[in-house]
């Protein structure tokens, strides 16, 4: 993987105000470094068959299905299939937080990120739509693949109210029972809830035979806990602050991160979801393409 140009560094993109214009600065910056998309490899998981009509070339016929059939079937390519992708982002208020006063908060980084999936995705002449949500759900787009509902989808994303609190294991029920057909749910949040309960509504979003991607943002400090003095913690959803010596804290707090990290990994693993760890210090281009790279080379390898 070639180095990321220094200007996707997050430090830095987090100076260009648009949106779009930041996710168009992505997107080109991974994409230039490749010899194919990235992004191949989404659509297949929807390949499928349908019935021959006159005028589709015989060379596409399935003859092991007209075998066990006795019916003409003709294969239907990834690149034939229309999918359609929602992109769920939590605007909680812990998404708020950042470490580093120059770089990107949670929720930047995450709106980022989803704005440069919506860009590819749309490009590729599929559907998008989107999903912003806390308790409840704030705002829904549903999934189009013109060209200018990516506008639509980027102002959604930059004017996204603050809530305090979220319950992400609600939300995913409520997806799994309201999506018509199956398609991609692409999940970004910093899971800052009860992890059972969202592992449980991603289940329910498998079991609807949605694909599922949920990229988990967190402020590298969240991981490291690197205080060491007299500190006091505010809690940007639920919890009080606590004026703290983070050196007595350090050992049980990493301790029960390592277990809520394990938990959410072997969950997704568990349910067949792509679990794709970001932190707000990582290039993005980088972050993403490294993702979408091993993802092709999964799909190859099946």
């Amino acid at each position: 993987m070639p180095e990321s140009p220094r200007y996707l560094d997050p430090r830095t993109l987090n100076k260009i105000a648009s949106l779009e214009l930041r996710a168009r600065t992505v997107v080109e910056g991974f994409l230039s470094g490749l010899h194919r998309s990235p992004y191949h490899g989404f659509s297949v998981e929807f390949a499928e068959h349908r019935e021959y009509a006159p005028g589709d070339e015989l060379r596409h016929l399935d003859w092991k299905v007209f075998g066990r059939t006795d019916r003409f079937y003709v294969k239907q390519y990834e690149e034939e299939t229309n999918l359609k992708a929602v992109l769920a982002v939590d605007t909680s208020r812990s998404m708020d937080y950042r470490s580093d006063p120059a770089g990107m908060t949670k929720r930047d980084y995450a709106a980022t990120v989803a704005a440069s999936l919506a860009y590819l995705i749309l490009h590729q002449r599929d559907a998008a739509g989107l999903v912003l949500f806390d308790r409840e759900v704030s705002e829904e787009l549903p999934s189009h693949s013109n060209p200018s509902h990516l506008h639509t989808m980027l102002s959604a994303l930059e004017d996204a109210e603050r809530r305090p609190s979220t319950d992400i294991g609600r939300i995913l029920h409520d997806l799994a029972e309201r999506l018509p057909r199956r398609g991609l749910v692409i999940l970004l949040s910093d899971l800052l809830d009860d992890p059972q309960r969202t592992l449980t509504g991603l289940r329910h979003l498998r079991h609807r035979e949605h694909e599922v991607i949920l990229f988990h943002v967190l402020d590298p400090h969240e991981t490291s806990f690197p205080f060491d003095s007299l500190t006091l913690f505010e809690g940007l959803e639920v919890a009080p602050p606590l004026l703290a010596d983070p050196r007595a804290l350090r050992q049980a707090y990493l301790a029960e991160m390592e277990s809520f990290l394990s938990t959410v990994r072997e969950g997704c693993l568990a349910n067949r979801v792509d679990y794709v760890p970001l932190k707000t210090d990582q290039p993005l281009d980088v972050a993403l393409a490294t993702y979408l790279a091993t993802r092709a080379a999964r799909r190859v390898r099946a």
